[in-house]
């Protein structure tokens, strides 16, 4: 089977978490190819995501790598089992940039959610006029179909949260976002009390940074920390304006940690939040 051309970002983690498995353990990607029977061009693409691995090889790999951690073991077997095709976000393919499909994915295998953000509001809690909006706003100007696959991508992400135990998202966002007036005040308005509507269920959580915060918060972008079935498959995704950034590298994320640990710290209650959104919305 030829290389893939474009892996998905959790086909990439899959291959980048054997690396680091191997690298911890000390072993040559050519010794990893002498105990799988295969050479280390092939170990090479297996590290890239560029093609699959058995679960019988993961395993072998792991002994051989003396990882004892079940747990993540049997989760990169998870992820192995994955075919292109069996998810909704599949049918953006060739429609949409792959990173739209990555964050979908991202989201779709979360354990948890928590955001940052400071000058627009969570694309999971997103309604349409306002997503349109903010597509409205991207240079060079998008063709319209486009504009429609990308707002109707953004709302079936939420489905993440019609599942029976959907994951807990927790958002800190500035008071800035929640002031803007994004296509206008009607569709700022109606985008203020869809946050208060998803606010009400236990799965969110949002707190806003005032503007009379006397701490300083550091957001420059969107940051997304999704929790995996293991801590070692936790994920950083950073919205740049080039495209999305992924981080998995232990120091990252416990950076990202801390930063979404303070901002909340900074950050009014959850009820008070509440209360200002009220107050911004019934001011438009």
């Amino acid at each position: 089977m030829p290389p893939r051309d474009n892996p998905t970002a959790r086909q990439a983690r899959l291959g980048g978490e054997l690396r680091k498995l191997r690298e911890h353990a000390g072993r040559t990607a050519r010794e990893a190819a002498g105990l799988i029977s295969t050479d280390q061009a092939k170990i090479s693409h297996i590290e890239a995501g560029r093609i699959g691995v058995s679960e019988d090889r993961i395993r072998r790999l792991a002994t051989f790598y003396a990882c004892d951690d079940r747990a993540l073991i049997d989760a990169l077997c998870t992820i192995a089992r994955e075919h292109r095709g069996q998810h909704w976000w599949d049918e953006y393919r060739g429609v949409l940039a792959p990173g739209f499909l990555d964050i979908a994915e991202l989201e779709h295998h979360a354990c948890y959610m928590r955001c940052l953000q400071s000058v627009t509001l969570p694309g999971v809690l997103q309604t349409p006029e306002y997503a349109r909006a903010l597509f409205a706003g991207v240079l060079p100007s998008l063709p319209g179909d486009e504009v429609e696959a990308r707002i109707e991508h953004r709302m079936r992400r939420q489905s993440v949260f019609d599942r029976e135990k959907p994951p807990k998202f927790e958002a800190v966002v500035h008071e800035a976002a929640l002031r803007m007036r994004v296509g206008g005040r009607k569709v700022a308005r109606r985008q203020l009390e869809h946050l208060l509507e998803a606010t009400e269920h236990p799965w969110a959580t949002l707190r806003v940074i005032p503007f009379t915060s006397e701490e300083f918060v550091e957001v420059t972008q969107t940051v997304l920390y999704t929790g995996g079935v293991v801590p070692q498959l936790d994920t950083v995704h950073i919205d740049a304006p080039f495209g999305g950034v992924y981080l998995d590298a232990a120091a990252d994320l416990n950076k990202y940690r801390m930063q979404l640990d303070f901002a909340q710290r900074v950050s009014m209650k959850p009820e008070e939040s509440r209360s200002l959104i009220h107050h911004i919305a019934r001011d438009l």
